[in-house]
């Protein structure tokens, strides 16, 4: 059975890819032989590579993403004008609110997540007292990103655990899905800019698209990697004892695959934060407006500061999910959960 399965899906790679051939050989407009007495006279085309030999994959994106626009234009409005209120509201929210407040509230929440570590929690209230310190106008513009990445976050979690369940579950949906996965961590992050720029205009919704297409990858395979590594004797003692799949997986498999959840949450934290200079290019404000703005002008002092200051957030963010995440393997191995 699995033989014949991996000749079917040889002869279909075979077939698409004389279709591929066919088709780019029939849709150039370049010169090109008409007969084989014409291919065999001059063969040039050993020497370079046939201008008359190429997928027309620029023409099939970008017809692709015009028609995407003109028959469901209203649904990306509709997802624009949604995600922009919440990312407006959450940033006013931010910045409304006096600094030490937040100071002292991520000093708070550092203290309770990491366990009451002392040294973790000084660390993170340093850091985030530092980025206005370098300079005021980084308080805003750190609060401004946060609230990106505060939502391309959650949004990652919102589709990436339920994924990553599925691929747990499945073991075909999972070999589907991998080759999606290596995908989206292959292609450059400014190549979802484009599509995300053609579907949603300018700013900062085009930008968490990017994001968490960018940034998803990581929690998909860690979460499902700790679920898959849940020992059998304990599903099997779960079952024993009359637990349905459901109860199974919220009960017993995801407590239990919690710390590696949460090192899937962390580094995709920490790929989310990466994005913010190159979400600047389309207008999406923040910490990134300052480092573009000293690339433009040479202004190695400008780009520094603001560096820094995308640093600073950085450790924040990743020293209060890795402390979270060590503590539940802590109490993993004492048996807590």
């Amino acid at each position: 059975m699995q033989l014949s399965r991996k000749l079917i899906l040889t002869a279909f790679s075979v077939l698409f890819f004389l279709y591929l051939l066919i088709h780019s050989y029939s849709a150039s407009t370049k010169d090109k032989p008409t007969n084989l007495n014409e291919f065999l006279a001059d063969l040039a085309w050993l020497d370079d590579w046939p201008r008359w030999l190429d997928i027309p994959l620029q023409q099939w994106t970008n017809d692709a993403i015009k028609s995407l626009v003109q028959t469901y234009g209203y649904i990306f409005d509709s997802i624009n004008s949604g995600l922009l209120g919440v990312v407006v509201g959450l940033t006013k929210f931010l910045t409304s609110v006096p600094w030490p407040l937040v100071v002292i509230a991520t000093m708070a929440l550092a203290y309770f997540l990491s366990g009451r570590k002392v040294g973790t929690t000084v660390l993170v209230t340093i850091c985030m007292f530092f980025i206005g310190f370098l300079s005021p106008k980084f308080w805003d513009k750190s609060m401004q990103t946060l609230g990106v990445m505060l939502i391309s976050i959650f949004i990652c979690i919102l589709i990436g655990i339920p994924v990553a369940i599925a691929m747990s579950r499945n073991p075909r949906f999972r070999n589907a899905v991998l080759p999606i996965l290596d995908l989206m961590q292959t292609i450059p992050s400014f190549c979802y800019l484009i599509p995300g720029i053609m579907l949603f205009g300018l700013g900062a919704v085009p930008a968490i698209i990017a994001t968490v297409i960018y940034a998803a990858p990581p929690l998909i395979r860690l979460t499902d990697l700790g679920i898959r590594l849940v020992d059998e004797e304990v599903i099997e003692a779960a079952e024993s004892f009359g637990a349905s799949p459901w109860m199974k997986l919220t009960q017993v498999q995801i407590p239990l695959a919690l710390p590696t959840i949460m090192q899937g949450i962390n580094q995709t934290t920490l790929m989310a934060l990466a994005m913010v200079v190159i979400a600047s290019m389309i207008g999406t404000r923040g910490l990134g407006d300052e480092v573009l703005l000293g690339l433009q002008q040479l202004n190695v002092g400008r780009a520094a500061e603001a560096g820094i200051a995308i640093v600073l957030l950085a450790i924040v963010m990743d020293r209060i999910t890795q402390a979270y995440g060590d503590r539940l393997q802590q109490r993993k191995k004492k048996g807590e959960i």
